[in-house]
């Protein structure tokens, strides 16, 4: 993730950062060989530099196969989001190039499909298999323009040892996180560590109640927010704030949250100083990296209310790929996206990115800290990351702002709501 950038890109560029290659240079960086597009059945490839290891991978392995020939690129996502949206738009885009799920960017899989410049995947045998609960994010109007592997979860990453020392367990509704967070506040560990200096941090905890607060209980909540039937301020994301409020006021996060960063909250659950941290999974590499025992580590679901059973989770769409409308190659670029929907290659991309795959079978490898989350995913309580239907680059940075204002004591909840409800209202 870009930690100087934001929005549901931010939190996708998380998933394939710590698993991929360094970023590359400012320059786009190219690699491989192939006459590129449009000449001798070569494809032209365009893909984030986070999920270069995978998707690099795969690419070797399908020419091995298929013996055909490409040109691949990968930029930061800035990079991408700005030149590759130019080249679709100039008529010479990449066959396959990156594609951010759902709405909210430039490089947003409505925004472009919405201009027709994504070829409908939807006959491909892979996309019978998306949850409905992620079909906004993988369809639009009823087609599937982008091909993605899998979803990154948002839950508790934990401490085993802090928590044996104050003789807790995972909890798995709202009273029990309370009572736990006691628990360990009185054993000295501070309950939860957040590094609310870095602004992507700030929406994890909201983001891990919502699914609860507000589209348990009304699953076409984004759809009445386009509608103007609803605002932030008059749902259930007030409930949401007054319970990350309520953490804040009971002590149970780490002394000033506004100034603690994200690698600082790293390293206060890997030390033990603190007991969790509300992160994605896509970080469990840096924890483990961080301690000096791994195994340590655990990851629940944040419960967002009372009832276990109506526990609901965010699951963002990672960062995929879409095929242009106008690719000189179009059925060779379908055949490879096609390919890459077959699980053994679903399961490869997910595990490098540390996602839950979009389909499992029985030859799937989930990482041991995201079994928890699966009875969740299959239960069709997992929604897309939030933003991902949002109207505008502006909701979220409102969000980061509003949460801060929040812990600071600045604004209350209906203020802070205010900041989000004014910025959705924004012309995208």
């Amino acid at each position: 993730m870009n930690t100087r950038t934001f929005g549901r890109r931010g939190l996708l560029r998380i998933g394939g950062g710590l698993a991929a290659a360094a970023a590359l240079p400012s320059a786009l960086a190219a690699c491989g060989n192939g006459s590129g597009s449009g000449s001798g059945g070569g494809l032209r490839v365009v893909g984030v530099a986070d999920e270069k290891a995978p998707l690099a991978a795969l690419i070797a392995a399908y020419r091995k196969q298929h013996k055909v020939d490409f040109s691949q690129t990968y930029a930061p996502t800035d990079q991408v989001q700005t030149q590759v949206r130019t080249q679709l738009g100039g008529g010479n885009a990449p066959d396959v190039h990156v594609l951010y799920p759902g709405n909210g960017s430039a490089m947003s899989m409505v925004q472009i499909a919405k201009a027709g410049l994504l070829a409908d995947l939807s006959s491909q045998d892979w996309t019978k298999q998306i949850p409905k609960a992620l079909d906004s994010a993988y369809r639009y109007e009823g087609k599937t323009y982008v091909y993605s592997a899998g979803s990154t979860v948002i839950g508790a990453i934990y401490n085993k040892k802090a928590f044996r020392k104050a003789g807790v367990e995972p909890p798995k509704t709202w009273a029990e996180l309370l009572a736990v967070c006691a628990r360990l506040k009185a054993k000295g560990i501070a309950p939860i560590a957040l590094g609310a200096q870095t602004p992507w941090v700030t929406q994890l905890i909201t983001y891990a109640l919502v699914p609860s607060t507000v589209y348990a209980k009304d699953p076409a909540f984004d759809d009445k927010m386009a509608s103007g039937q609803a605002t932030f301020a008059d749902s259930g994301w007030a409930d949401a704030m007054k319970m990350y409020l309520e953490l804040l006021d009971k002590g149970y996060f780490n002394d000033n949250p506004n100034g603690t960063t994200f690698e600082q909250q790293i390293s206060m659950v890997a030390t033990g100083k603190a007991a969790m941290a509300v992160q994605v999974s896509a970080v469990l590499s840096s924890f483990r990296q961080a301690t000096k025992t791994p195994d340590d580590l655990g990851m629940f679901p944040f419960p967002g209310g009372d009832n276990p059973t109506e526990q609901w989770l965010p699951a963002g769409v990672v960062v995929g790929l879409g095929v242009s409308a106008r690719s000189k190659n179009a059925q060779a670029a379908k055949d490879f996206v096609e390919w890459l929907g077959r699980q053994e290659n679903i399961n490869k991309w997910s595990e490098a990115v540390v996602a839950v795959p979009v389909h499992r079978d029985a030859s799937t490898k989930i990482d041991p800290l995201l079994e928890s989350f699966l009875p969740v995913i299959d239960a069709n309580r997992a929604v897309p990351f939030m933003d991902q239907r949002w109207p505008n680059a502006e909701v979220q940075p409102a969000h980061f702002a509003a949460v801060q204002d929040l812990l600071a004591k600045k604004k209350d909840v209906k203020g802070a709501l205010g900041m989000m409800d004014e910025a959705y209202q924004k012309k995208s």
